[in-house]
């Protein structure tokens, strides 16, 4: 009984591991299917090719869905069954599109796949949230999204790597061997982390009211805001990116390779956070990053009007996009921290509530930033630089409504 339900906490490196794979289940499936998009669209739709997109879309459909869902539910249940339950679910969805043999039920299998995979992003950092707070949370969310950034930056090669030895279907099967091990280290290795007497009632009042005092907390809003701008740029980055580097410098081929090496200069940030974070303060480290965005973005808007040449002009971008990814690297652990830190109490529907309204928001943000693409990096850098002012004014609004001077 013992060994299925563990009391002993998990030691500091061993926990952020786990949290890291839990929290990785998202990029991994999303990331791992972009090389098979092509193939599933040609033999699962050859009358409409492009349906093969909508593995993404409805991935992340069920994404948003459970985003919402479990949360709540965790907070009434517990952290580890829920964890697990939304699991199960996630590779039910995965067997399911093993053997879908026609487009609309790998959609729907993609759909319950996605709607389980948000457990693991929701419930995880939760229960950070249960075993540490403010700086602290901060420092373990930095180490976190070290590692997790290996995931986006390998998953492409990986999808790729298994459909030249086997088909795309086998995509999947990574993916159930993948939630198999995070479960089992899960059930054998982690203790509950919210016990009984702090668990809330699944209750339409309960629930109603705790969403009421989460967006009536300008503590918490005013970092939601500011996730939604910080994250903006970076979904008009993974929209626009493969079209600049096939358009604009000639180099669609080695694209992964070029994304890959952006992402592992991206997860320095996260070392640098988790190192001065403790020092320094959520607060300082999140506005300088903002501010070193804003600046290095008019820089860059200025640089390209001097139209240098190749290979100057491409390696002048790829510097801003290493500069871009690595400041948005230095905000992500500290906003969700500084976001959470009035929210102990309900860290299951605070963690739903703020992903799921900093995620639309940025989504929506993004959407015209996409949009305005022109044939130049010109309306991405724009575009970061708007973003990255109105997230440090949001910044500065933040030292007047949130007053913990121990963040």
């Amino acid at each position: 009984m013992s060994r299925w339900t563990p009391t002993r906490p998990l030691g500091f490196g061993e926990f952020v591991a786990l949290m890291a794979l839990l929290i990785s289940t998202v990029a991994f499936s999303i990331d791992a299917m972009l090389p098979a998009l092509p193939t599933i669209g040609q033999e699962l739709s050859p009358d409409s090719p492009a349906r093969g997109q909508l593995v993404i879309t409805a991935f992340v459909l069920g994404l948003g869905l459970g985003t919402l869902v479990w949360g709540p539910v965790s907070d009434a249940f517990g952290r580890k069954s829920v964890l697990l339950v939304g699991i199960a679910l996630y590779l039910a969805g995965a067997v399911l599109a093993i053997y879908s043999w026609s487009i609309e039920t790998l959609l729907a299998a993609r759909l319950l796949q996605g709607f389980g995979g948000a457990a693991p992003r929701v419930v995880a950092t939760a229960m950070v949230r249960d075993l540490y707070e403010g700086r602290s949370m901060a420092r373990v969310t930095s180490i976190i999204m070290t590692l997790f950034v290996l995931v986006p930056a390998l998953a492409p090669s990986v999808g790729a790597g298994i459909i030249w030895l086997s088909h795309w279907r086998m995509i999947f099967l990574a993916f159930v061997v993948f939630g198999v091990t995070a479960a089992l280290w899960l059930m054998l290795r982690q203790p509950e982390s919210l016990p009984p007497e702090k668990r809330r009632p699944l209750r339409p009042r309960a629930l109603w009211a705790s969403i009421v005092e989460i967006v009536s907390n300008p503590a918490v809003m005013v970092y939601v805001v500011a996730l939604a701008f910080a994250f903006a740029p970076l979904f008009a980055w993974l929209s626009n990116l493969p079209m600049i580097f096939d358009d604009v410098y000639d180099r669609a081929s080695t694209f992964p390779f070029w994304f890959a090496a952006t992402a592992l200069v991206a997860g320095t940030a996260s070392i640098v956070n988790a190192r001065m974070v403790m020092r320094l303060g959520m607060k300082k480290i999140a506005t300088s990053a903002f501010a070193w965005q804003a600046s290095v973005s008019l820089l860059f808007l200025w640089l390209l009007q001097l139209n240098l040449p190749e290979p100057w002009d491409f390696g002048l971008f790829f510097v801003f996009m290493c500069s871009a990814f690595f400041s948005i690297g230095l905000t992500f652990g500290n906003l969700n921290a500084l976001a959470l830190l009035p929210l102990g109490h309900m860290a299951g529907i605070g963690s739903s509530v703020v992903m799921a309204l900093s995620t639309m928001g940025s989504v929506m943000i993004a959407l015209p930033i996409s949009l305005a693409y022109d044939g130049t990096p010109l309306p991405l850098i724009t575009g970061m630089l708007i973003c990255a002012s109105v997230a440090l004014l949001l910044m500065l609004l933040a030292r007047r409504v949130a007053q913990d001077e121990t963040a």
